[in-house]
Order: C-alpha cells, then structure tokens, then sequence
C-alpha cells in the first residue's frame, strides 16, 4: 500500500529557466508553486485512478506555453482529441506524480529526471466522463534540450500553447478570424444536486491542419491552472450558474457508478460511507499587492 498524493516538493530557482521570465510568469509559477489543494476525505480505487502532467515551459518571449498531444485516431476512447499526457495508475507507480510522468515519458518522451522537469503542484482531482478520477500533475521543463520522442500507436502529434486566456494568442491568424476562439456548451446534470455543466473550447490555430480545439476535461485543467497560476478569474463565467462542484460530482460518482462502485468493492472500500462533499471553500484569486496588477487573461 501506497499514498498515491505524498509527494517530494523540490525548491524552484526561477533563475534556472532557459529564458528570462515576464514579471506575471514569474507570479505565475510562485503562485503554482505555492498551490497546495484542499485536502479531501474520499478514498478513490486505485484502478480508476489516473494523471495527466501539465508540462509549462518559457517561451523566447518569457511566457509560459503547455505541451499539447493529438491522440492517435486509433485509440479506442477520445482518438483525435487535443489532451495532455496521462493514463491510468499502474501497479509498480507509488504517487500519482510517478503516474502523469511515466505516462509523458511513454507518450512523449519527456525525461523523467526531476531535477530536468521539477513538480510545481497537483490539483484536485476532477471526474473524467469515463468515471475515471483525473488528477493534474503541474511541472516545469528547465532543460531546453528536450525533444519530444513520440509513441506514434498513442501520439500523433506534439505542439506548444499559451496557457489559456480570454482572448486567441494568434490575433492575425484567419481560423480566430472567422471562429470565436473560446466557446461553451452546457449539458443537463442528473446526479444530486442537479444542474448543468458548462464545458468550455478554445482555437488551437491549428484546426485548418486537423487538429481539435482544447475541449472538455483539458479546458477545465487549463483553466483552472491559469487561474489558480495567475490570481485572477477569468473575464468569462467559468461554471453554470446552478453547476455543482466537482467534488459534489465525484461524490454522486462514487455512491452511484457501476464501474466506481464495483472497483470500491475489489478493494475493499464502502462505498456506503463516502463522505458527503465538504462545503466549498472560497480559492482567493487576489492579485499579489506587490506586482503590478495585470488583467492576464484579457492581455496574453
């Protein structure tokens, strides 16, 4: 037995990055760095447990970019999607960070070394619709020698993009033109509490050539690492008015889902005594009073 969310926090020297850093990247990764999620009560089985790795690196401009993946048009659940590196828990994986970097090491060949590619943080964990518990492993690439090695059965393609923002980082580009590049849709929630799910997309500007908006449980992540990143709300709604929180959804998932509630079983977890969800607890998105203050979601 293992703690899958005990992790070893390394000191991050921002003089280390291969670029000098804009003022609001460097708050950004202070306040990533900073981030430590609410501690929960819930218990999830190990074998639908999984972790995507949300892999920041500085551009030549000191912005921070994302590593982004195409999925192979042949995989049998979400082919084609634009997504982060991640999968399943495997049984030789002792924390969920080893899990989201074993994954980008197989699908991308991001180096394990942690002295390379140092964690910044983890999110709370977020419900996949496959009724798989995502977690989001945050690091940072310092070595810009990297180059992607891609796994061509799971990868078709790698690329780079701003952490998202309000408006399209590619102003002259004719798809941001002709598209709105963020848009939503909200679907009906039946569990309890019920409501709708607003699920946000975002332009790549890269649809001429193929490749999908940021949609779905990518867009969530995103926006919630840019948020908790750089302090600030986004200028768009993020949730629907009447949406429950995530932890509200994964607690109905782990009292009512056939797949969650049989694998609670195999491991020897009861699923009647799932804790009710916490009340939610208010993120401050305070800007710091010694920075200047930058609305970075309406700028980058």
């Amino acid at each position: 037995p293992c703690n899958l969310y005990k992790f070893h926090r390394p000191r991050l020297n921002l003089k280390e990055t291969p670029h000098p850093l804009k003022e609001e990247s460097q708050l950004c990764l202070r306040n990533l760095a900073a981030y430590r999620p609410p501690r929960t009560k819930l218990r999830f089985p190990r074998s639908r447990c999984a972790a995507v790795l949300v892999a920041l690196f500085v551009g030549r401009m000191g912005d921070l970019c994302v590593l982004l993946s195409r999925r192979s048009s042949t995989l049998r659940t979400y082919a084609g999607d634009t997504s982060l590196p991640g999968g399943k828990v495997d049984p030789e994986d002792r924390t969920i960070e080893d899990t989201a970097r074993r994954e980008a090491f197989e699908e991308i060949g991001l180096p394990m070394d942690k002295s390379k590619v140092p964690l910044l943080c983890t999110l709370e964990p977020f419900l996949a619709g496959n009724a798989v518990i995502v977690t989001p492993v945050v690091v940072l690439i310092l070595d810009n020698t990297v180059r992607p090695i891609l796994n061509a059965s799971e990868v078709t393609s790698l690329f780079s993009h701003p952490l998202l923002s309000s408006e399209p980082p590619f102003p002259n580009d004719p798809e941001s033109i002709e598209l709105r590049y963020h848009t939503f849709e909200e679907y009906n929630y039946h569990g309890k509490p019920p409501g709708r799910i607003r699920m946000h997309r975002f332009l790549t500007g890269r649809e001429a050539g193929g490749v999908k908006p940021v949609f779905g449980l990518t867009a969530s992540i995103l926006i919630r690492v840019s948020t908790i990143g750089y302090a600030q709300e986004p200028e768009f709604q993020v949730s629907s008015p009447d949406q429950p929180t995530m932890e509200e959804r994964i607690v109905y998932a782990l009292r009512h889902d056939a797949n969650l509630l049989e694998a609670q079983r195999q491991e020897g977890l009861d699923p009647d005594k799932v804790p009710s969800p916490a009340s939610p607890r208010p993120v401050s998105t305070k800007p710091d009073v010694r920075k200047r203050r930058r609305r970075v979601w309406s700028r980058l």
